[in-house]
C-alpha cells in the first residue's frame, strides 16, 4: 500500500509484469485490504492455536499462558515491526514480490473476499460513510509544487525553476508581466508622416502598436519588416493602417496559463492589456511570458539599464517602475505581492499620498526612503533590508 503508485505506472509503461500486478491489485484497494487482512487474521489465528496446544501439551495448563506471552513478543517482533519496517524501506521492491503471491491469492480466495467486501459495503452504508476509494489521486498543483521543490538532485535546478515557472502561470495574472502603459512604445498616425519614420526606423522593437491620438486607442500592430518592405514614397497613414494587424486585447485579470494557450490558438505576440473601463493599462508578449518560465534569456535593449542597483552597504536603489515581484526574485525578498505590483504602486498605496523626496517609510519591516519624484510618482527608491535580519 506504500508503493509509489507513479513510479510503477512508469515501470509499467517500460514493460514490468510486477509492477502492472500491482497496479492491477491497487484498482481496487477494498479487496487487496481485505485480502491482506484475512491471510493476517488466518495465519495469527492458526498460529495462536497451534502455539496454545503445543504450550499445553509440554507444561500443562501454564503451558497455555506462556505460549500466550512468547507467541505475543514473537509475531510482534518477526510478523510486525521488522517486516513491515523492510516493506516502509524498501515498498517498491516488495511490492513486486508481494504482487505475484496476491495476484494468486485474490483469485483462491475471491469468494471469502468478495462475502467480507458486501458485508462491509453495506456497513458502511448503513453508518452513512461514503464510500471513495480510488488507489491514485490526482496531485493538485501545490502538492506537485512539494514533490518538484523535494525532488533535490533528481531535477537540475535550472529545470525546477522551469517547472515551477509552469505551475505559477495559473496564479499569475499578465498584469505582473505588462509593459506599464506608460513605457508603451507606439506611433501615432496622427504625426506627420517624417516623423513617423522617424520614430520607427529609431524603435527598438519588431512589432510596434499604432494608434490614433491617445494610447487608449490602437489600431493595430505594425511588424518593422512589413514598414521596411515598401518604398520610401509610397508611406502613408492609410498605408500603415493596412499593413498593421488588428490588435489583439485582453482583461488584466487573465492568468498567463491562459494567455499562453490564447497566442498559441491565435498565433499572436503581442497583447494589449486593458482594465474593466477598456483602458489600455500595458502590453503583454510571448517574449515576457516565457521568460516567467525559462528566466531571462533575450537581449532586449530595454533590458540593458537595470532597474535594480545593489550597493556595498546592502541598500537597493530600485527605479519605481520596477515590479515588486522581480525585486523579490532578484533580492530573495518577501515584499507583499497581492497589491499593488510596482514599486511606485507599493509606496503611494502605503503613504495614500505622493510622497516628497527623502521621505522614509516602514514597508514589509522594509525601510524605504524616497529619492526622486516627477510628476506625481515615485521614481527612484532605496530600500533596506528587513530590519528583521539587521
Amino acid at each position: 500500500m506504500a508503493a509509489n503508485r507513479y513510479r510503477l505506472m512508469h515501470r509499467a509503461k517500460e514493460g514490468s509484469k510486477d509492477a502492472r500486478k500491482v497496479l492491477k491489485l491497487l484498482e481496487k484497494p477494498d479487496q487487496l485490504i481485505a485480502l491482506i487482512l484475512l491471510g493476517n487474521n488466518l495465519v495469527n489465528i492458526i498460529i495462536a492455536q497451534l502455539a496454545a496446544y503445543i504450550g499445553y501439551l509440554v507444561y500443562g495448563e501454564i503451558g497455555i499462558a506462556i505460549a500466550a506471552f512468547v507467541l505475543t513478543f514473537v509475531l510482534l517482533i518477526f510478523a510486525e515491526m521488522t517486516p513491515k519496517t523492510i516493506a516502509v524501506l524498501h515498498p517498491d521492491r516488495l511490492a513486486a514480490i508481494a504482487g505475484r503471491i496476491y495476484t494468486i491469492l485474490r483469485i483462491v480466495l475471491y469468494p471469502f473476499i468478495r462475502f467480507s467486501n458486501l458485508i462491509t459495503n453495506n456497513l458502511l452504508k448503513l453508518l452513512g460513510i461514503k464510500q471513495n476509494i480510488s488507489a491514485v489521486e490526482a496531485l493538485s498543483r501545490e502538492e506537485l509544487r512539494t514533490a518538484v521543490v523535494t525532488a533535490g538532485k533528481h531535477i537540475p535546478s535550472e529545470y525546477r525553476n522551469m517547472l515551477l515557472g509552469i505551475l505559477d502561470l495559473e496564479k499569475r495574472t499578465v498584469i505582473d508581466i505588462m509593459v506599464p502603459r506608460s513605457e508603451i512604445y507606439a506611433i501615432n498616425i496622427a504625426d506627420p508622416i517624417e516623423q513617423i519614420e522617424k520614430n520607427i526606423y529609431s524603435a527598438i522593437y519588431t512589432r510596434i502598436p499604432l494608434c490614433d491620438g491617445t494610447i487608449d486607442n490602437i489600431i493595430g500592430i505594425l511588424h518593422t519588416r512589413n514598414f521596411l518592405s515598401i518604398n520610401h514614397q509610397d508611406i502613408t497613414a492609410d498605408t500603415l493602417k493596412k499593413m498593421a494587424r488588428a490588435p489583439y486585447f485582453i482583461t488584466e485579470h487573465t492568468s498567463l496559463n491562459e494567455t499562453l494557450i490564447a497566442f498559441k490558438k491565435k498565433r499572436r505576440r503581442v497583447a494589449l492589456v486593458t482594465n474593466e473601463f477598456g483602458e489600455v493599462q500595458g502590453l503583454a508578449t510571448m517574449e515576457d511570458l516565457l521568460e516567467e518560465i525559462i528566466g531571462e534569456f533575450t537581449n532586449d535593449p530595454k533590458t540593458y539599464d537595470t532597474m535594480i542597483a545593489q550597493r556595498a552597504d546592502g541598500s537597493v536603489i530600485v527605479d519605481g517602475g520596477c515590479y515588486v515581484r522581480e525585486l523579490n526574485k532578484t533580492m530573495g525578498w518577501s515584499l507583499n505581492e497581492s497589491g499593488p505590483k510596482t514599486i511606485n504602486g507599493l509606496v503611494l498605496e502605503y503613504l495614500e499620498l505622493i510622497p516628497e523626496s527623502a521621505t522614509c517609510v516602514l514597508i514589509d519591516k522594509h525601510p524605504f526612503e524616497v529619492i526622486k519624484t516627477h510628476k506625481n510618482a515615485v521614481k527612484i527608491v532605496k530600500i533596506l533590508p528587513s530590519i528583521e535580519k539587521v
